[in-house]
């Protein structure tokens, strides 16, 4: 792939300088060289952003709705050929990749009808003669700054709101997964919309990414990425007054209780802590285990470890992909031997791994023996690593699931209606779940944390109008009779 560009103002631009995008799975593969704006590419971004809002609100919700519609439907139907462009570039596994696309495109569809869907409310004035009419209106300019371990639904969920309540969009994609962001773009610079309602502007975040959120020119600014990057944002933001929207970082518990089904204990542990090799941040890094089924589940979540299959991410069979750079894969290899400098026991995995193809390959590892004040258990490692921590009690393994400054997801694993509902009611996560992975949410609910996870209005769902809209009372007096 050669793309180079970026799409400013309804024109596909050269950008100032370029980045080089390799495959995780296959160093030898360079996908292409890729745009990186320039400060004045960026301003002339957002000077068409604001230029263009007026007249996308002005289109109505009909024209909103089926603009979005043609956005996701296209997603879903090439769903199999951007999925393998996000498992080449980022080393995520075709299956997923593609069932990452097609699921953007349900936010877009999703989004579409939500367009018709924003109505307002009248209501009776305390004093006589006179109407109230409460509607939302678009925020108006929202810039977007997304991560590169979900390059096109994270993106998707954070656009089609965005234009679905009449807003205009500058999007600032990871540097680590331009191809995707193209492709996704080149879908939505396809529609009838006017010039610079959507803008896509790739850099580097310490200038292009900084000289955004400090622009007065934007209104809101929703945001998916680290807590140190997050406290920046929201520091930069506060001059303007600009609104928020923030997903940073988690430290996702599961507890596996005594009465739990063990193999589907295992099964849903293995898959929350490994799968997208680790790089989600609803992944379960802390698992924590009654100590009458620790050893039984420590046994049985070793064997599966092992048993994954670790390969590159087109290949059939693979499970694990590589992890998406060497740098990652160096912050992964400073937390296994972190671990073992805290004196907990590394019972399987937690190094690199040599395939046919050179790459960031690295075994699913698994941590026992750990205390909930380790490091391996109060910080993001974003990799194929989770720790058990043992519990003598429902009590204490919850006081352990809530010891945490994150709080995104948090799961149980019971047979216990009782504890189920205890949990619910008690852990102090976002979104908690029971008998299922800590990974996995679905597009038409909120999604967001507690604590150091979340900061602002929740994602997705209607609760997304909370952000991108803006709420306007108006009172009218009624006229005079003759």
């Amino acid at each position: 792939m050669t793309e180079t560009r970026l799409y400013i103002d309804g024109q596909w631009q050269s950008g100032a300088t370029t980045v080089e995008n390799r495959n995780p799975s296959d160093l030898g593969d360079v996908i292409g060289h890729f745009a990186q704006a320039g400060a004045a590419q960026l301003d002339e971004a957002l000077a068409a952003a604001r230029r263009a809002q007026p007249a996308w609100w002005a289109a109505g919700i009909q024209k909103r709705h089926d603009v979005l519609m043609a956005i996701g439907t296209a997603l879903m139907a090439r769903a199999e050929e951007i999925g393998r462009m996000i498992a080449r570039e980022e080393g995520k596994p075709l299956a997923e990749g593609k069932g990452e696309v097609y699921r953007a495109g349900q936010f877009f569809t999703y989004s579409a009808a939500e367009a018709l869907r924003n109505q307002g409310d009248l209501a009776e004035s305390v004093r006589p003669g006179i109407e109230i009419d409460v509607r939302r209106e678009p925020v108006g300019v929202v810039a977007i700054i997304s991560p590169w371990n979900f390059p096109v639904a994270t993106p998707a969920w954070k656009i089609a709101p965005a234009l679905a309540y009449g807003n205009a969009v500058v999007w600032k994609p990871a540097n680590l997964t331009p191809a995707s962001a193209i492709m996704l773009a080149e879908i939505i610079a396809r529609q009838d919309i006017p010039k610079g309602v959507f803008n896509l502007v790739a850099g580097p975040g310490r200038e292009v990414g900084q000289r955004l959120v400090e622009s007065p020119l934007v209104d809101a600014i929703s945001f998916t990425g680290s807590v140190p990057v997050g406290r920046g944002i929201a520091a930069a933001a506060t001059a303007n007054m600009t609104k928020l929207q923030m997903e940073m970082g988690s430290k996702n518990p599961m507890i596996v209780m005594d009465d739990a089904d063990l193999d589907l204990a295992v099964a849903h542990a293995a898959n929350a802590a490994f799968g997208g090799t680790g790089q989600k941040c609803t992944a379960a890094s802390r698992l924590i285990v009654h100590e009458a089924v620790h050893d039984a589940f420590v046994e049985r979540l070793v064997a599966a470890a092992r048993a994954l299959k670790v390969g590159h991410a087109l290949d059939q069979g693979t499970q694990i992909g590589p992890v998406v750079s060497e740098g990652q894969l160096q912050q992964n290899l400073d937390y296994i031997r972190i671990g073992k400098e805290e004196g907990a026991e590394l019972l399987c995995g937690g190094g690199r791994l040599e395939r046919p193809t050179p790459g960031h390959y690295m075994a699913p590892a698994v941590f026992a023996g750990t205390r909930n004040d380790m490091r391996i258990n109060r910080e993001e490692m974003f990799a194929p690593i989770t720790c058990v921590i043992r519990a003598g009690s429902y009590d204490e393994a919850l006081a352990i699931a809530n010891d945490s400054a994150f709080g995104l997801t948090a799961g149980i694993m019971t047979r216990s209606l009782a504890r189920a509902s205890h949990f619910r009611a008690n852990m102090r996560a976002g979104c908690v779940m029971v008998n299922l992975p800590t990974a996995g949410t679905d597009y038409h609910v909120p999604f967001g944390g507690r604590g150091a996870s979340s900061f602002g209005p929740r994602e997705q769902g209607r609760y997304a109008a909370e952000f991108y809209t803006t709420v306007k009372t108006a009172y009218v007096a009624a006229g005079v009779p003759e």
